[in-house]
């Protein structure tokens, strides 16, 4: 009973569910591994063990009176801290915002509680979410269990760490750039970047509104350590929210398809490190194995659809967030923001309409691609591993880290969703691959993660290393 916290989700739910164990006996399991390997991470910048087991003790009453139970009754889950958590601070990684408790959850947060997770604490996120690392003035840094030489990615880092080093079965993250992909490549885990629309994202604090790119490539997603646990946490956070206009009806699974993918290993124009091509080849001789036709292709205005991010997404960074980097004062922050708004530049007007203009003309391309290729296989990266800061060590830094996430890019410009599955180990690090289908065609991603995962041990839980 003490290493319950070794079991996925699924499992554990089935447990609970079954009356094998209770949901307080799992949450205790869980904080006991938080208290474990935490110190040495730094994911869980706050532990919630009174509300947990509070939370716990009133699952294990609800069973007992035979209410009804969600598909998370029990299961201890993880949120990151840029979404609103009743009771929690919202800080987003400042200390300007360390006291800035939200009244009211998240309509992604409000899923997880109605689904009957139980909560162990807030992850670490860097300052606004806007590093490809984690860390941050107000909660330092957090570290990857793998090794402390790489980064454990970001902005969702804390939550790739902590699933990966056994802190609960389930993280919530978010992802605009690649922030659930990255740190779940970075990590040996399984991320689910969601389809524009497919969970609610409102923020209650967010009483000013969002910008129009954080409205088109902003989403919430999962972190989990296999993927039919990131298929159960989509189920449990999609439910619609009236809070949330995005928000769109589509059904969990759709038509059926072609079995085709399409794989891309070495994309035109990119350099990609041969280790990473490699396991996109093995992952389309995974699929190949299981009846899929594999070929090698690329999709339509490739480089140009990772490009778009910038005269989309820069125009709020440098209005919004650029001006108030001397008053936060987290100086990777400051490198990071600073030399990439130098080096890809801030359009007009003009060049920002242009840029949603093409956004739209690309989409319908893409849309063709996927009929004839229903999923898509690419690199996450396009080199195997970073060190922990490499984004704040001067232009060299920040510009080596665009480059090596750009493959990212292409699913938020587009708002498709993308499934981050490892794929293989270099130098005792893991390596990974990207899942990309069409809008609100998880489903397919899902199944093409299923079938490689079955050919990959999955790696995690693991103790933390040097």
């Amino acid at each position: 009973m003490d290493e319950l916290w070794r079991l996925d989700a699924t499992d554990l739910a089935v447990l609970i569910r079954s009356g094998a164990v209770s949901a307080v006996e799992a949450a205790r399991s869980a904080l006991e591994r938080l208290d474990a390997v935490n110190p040495a991470l730094n994911a869980v910048v706050r532990v919630l063990a009174d509300e947990a087991l509070e939370q716990a003790q009133e699952a294990d009453a609800a069973q007992r009176r035979g209410d009804p139970l969600g598909l998370l009754h029990g299961v201890p889950v993880t949120t990151k801290i840029t979404a609103d958590h009743r009771g929690c601070p919202t800080d987003n990684g400042l200390v300007s915002m360390k006291d800035h408790r939200a009244a009211e959850d998240s309509a992604v947060v409000a899923n997880l509680r109605r689904a009957g997770a139980v909560f162990l604490g807030r992850t670490a996120s860097p300052a606004f979410a806007m590093r490809g690392m984690t860390s941050s003035v107000l909660h330092g840094q957090t570290w990857n269990p793998w090794s402390r030489a790489v980064t454990c990615g970001g902005s969702s880092g804390g939550a790739g760490a902590a699933v990966a080093a056994g802190i609960g079965a389930i993280a919530h993250g978010s992802d605009i750039g690649g922030s659930i992909r990255w740190p779940a490549y970075c990590n040996g885990v399984v991320g689910l970047r969601t389809s524009l629309g497919r969970i609610p994202s409102h923020n209650p604090s967010g009483t000013n509104g969002r910008a129009l790119s954080g409205q088109i490539m902003a989403v919430q997603g999962p972190l989990a350590r296999s993927v039919r646990d990131a298929r159960l946490a989509l189920e449990a956070m999609s439910p619609g929210d009236p809070r949330d206009g995005w928000w769109t009806p589509a059904p969990l699974r759709g038509p059926p398809v072609a079995r085709r993918a399409a794989i891309l290993p070495l994309p035109a124009g990119l350099k990609v490190d041969p280790r990473v091509s490699d396991a996109v080849r093995t992952a389309g001789r995974h699929l190949q194995s299981a009846g899929f036709e594999v070929v090698e292709a690329e999709p339509p205005h490739l480089v140009e659809t990772t490009d778009l991010w910038h005269p989309i997404g820069l125009p709020t960074l440098a209005s919004g967030l650029a001006p108030m980097l001397d008053q936060v004062g987290d100086p990777p922050l400051t490198n990071f923001i600073t030399h990439w708004l130098a080096e890809k530049g801030v359009p007009d007007l003009a060049g920002h309409v242009e840029a949603l203009r093409r956004r739209d003309q690309i989409h319908t391309a893409w849309n063709q691609f996927f009929e004839r290729y229903p999923v898509l296989v690419t690199p996450i990266s396009s080199t195997a591993f970073l060190p922990a800061e490499r984004d704040g060590e001067g232009v060299d830094g920040a510009l080596e880290v665009l480059e090596a996430l750009r493959l990212q890019f292409m699913c938020p410009v587009l708002g498709l969703p993308g499934l981050s599955v490892p794929v293989g180990e270099c130098e005792g690090r893991p390596l990974g691959v990207q899942i990309i289908a069409a809008r609100h065609r998880e489903d397919l991603c899902l199944e093409a993660g299923e079938i490689i995962e079955t050919h990959e041990r999955i790696r995690t839980p693991i103790d933390p290393r040097p």
